[in-house]
């Protein structure tokens, strides 16, 4: 098996790729696409988000300390990509792709209603790491949309049809392969 050797750089993918939204202090909402997110921490629940500096809502997020994670599905792909491509010192986002603000408990940035999921964030800390600065924060609230429980209270966020993205494209996700630990269950069985 040939393998060819690329210069370095960032080759981890498929990324979760979501909306966040934004508030500033006079009340002012946005929202950006980020691929560069994710977990931190479970206990405390923490996640990351890296902005460009340059970016619309950097200031946004570093001016209030908040911001809302929403997670985004095959049906907001277009809002997905459209918000990574448009500039809200342009345009109102939210209008212009048909999205629904919605109050936060915790954080002045509004929650996306047409997202399934929903994280209310507190920046604890700000890293500046040469062309994004990464955002590290407490998730303060989680919002589920009661549409993907089952009948046993579980969220089944796979019947949102969530989507990744991937080097440039955005990809729905699969089928399921198996299960956490099914690989040293003694039936074997991958549920």
């Amino acid at each position: 098996m040939a393998k060819q050797n690329f210069k370095p750089g960032n080759m981890l993918y498929p990324l979760p790729v979501v909306l966040v939204s934004v508030a500033d202090r006079a009340g002012h909402y946005n929202i950006i696409t980020v691929a560069w997110t994710g977990t931190v921490c479970s206990d405390p629940p923490m996640v990351s988000v890296s902005v460009r500096p340059d970016r619309y809502s950097y200031h946004m997020i570093e001016e209030t300390g908040q911001f809302v994670i929403n997670l985004t599905t095959e049906a907001l792909v277009r809002a997905v990509d459209f918000c990574g491509v448009r500039s809200g010192r342009d345009l109102d986002k939210f209008k212009a792709c048909s999205l629904t603000a919605l109050p936060a408990d915790f954080v002045a940035a509004p929650l996306i209603a047409e997202s399934p999921v929903n994280m209310e964030c507190i920046v604890t800390e700000q890293k500046n790491l040469g062309s994004h600065t990464m955002f590290l924060a407490r998730v303060a609230a989680v919002h589920a949309d009661d549409r993907y429980m089952d009948e046993k209270g579980r969220f089944c966020l796979e019947k949102a049809k969530p989507i990744v993205y991937s080097h440039g494209q955005y990809l729905a996700t699969g089928r399921t392969l198996g299960t956490f630990g099914y690989s040293v269950k003694k039936n074997g069985s991958r549920s």
